[in-house]
């Protein structure tokens, strides 16, 4: 689904070969570099998420506008902090930036994922146990357009790929 006078918007997830994207609204495991990378693509933003993961940090990342899905009435945030109680009105407060994102958690990324264009993927090179997941993806709808293969190293426990997918045109 594509919303009028709206831009690409942008999934952004690291998830395990078995679809494990955390555990304990925490991350699983700690890829440097895959943080690194978070943080340049979602620098000066907009980024789309859920209260849990929103409450996730230990305060809103900085140079990023949050956008906090969340069904509870009179929620307290920081000052420069949007909320919002459905996936609708999140695009709708994104509509004036070129490259808002998708960041979690799991509810937020089935919601979302019908609107999104592009996902950027860290596919992290294993099984792990976990109680948030993400969705499958549908190669009939989503076609690999890029791949890298990071191994691991004295930094990094684990193999991970970056793989974007792209939402194929004729679905």
């Amino acid at each position: 689904m594509i919303i009028k006078n709206h831009p690409p918007l942008t999934v952004i997830v690291a998830v395990s070969e078995n679809q494990v994207i955390g555990k304990d609204n925490d991350l699983i495991w700690d890829l440097s570099i895959d943080l690194k990378r978070f943080k340049s693509l979602t620098s000066g933003h907009h980024m789309i998420m859920g209260r849990k993961t929103f409450e996730s940090f230990p305060k809103p990342l900085p140079n990023r506008t949050h956008i906090v899905v969340t069904r509870q009435k009179n929620y307290k945030v920081p000052d420069g902090v949007i909320v919002v109680n459905s996936i609708k009105k999140a695009i709708e407060a994104v509509r004036n930036d070129l490259q808002p994102y998708i960041i979690g958690g799991g509810e937020i990324y089935k919601q979302a994922l019908p609107y999104a264009s592009i996902i950027e993927l860290t596919r992290v090179h294993g099984e792990f146990n976990g109680d948030t997941y993400f969705p499958k993806i549908d190669l009939v709808v989503w076609e690999e357009i890029n791949r890298k293969r990071i191994s691991k190293d004295e930094i990094h426990a684990h193999d991970f790929s970056f793989i974007t997918y792209k939402k194929r045109l004729n679905i």
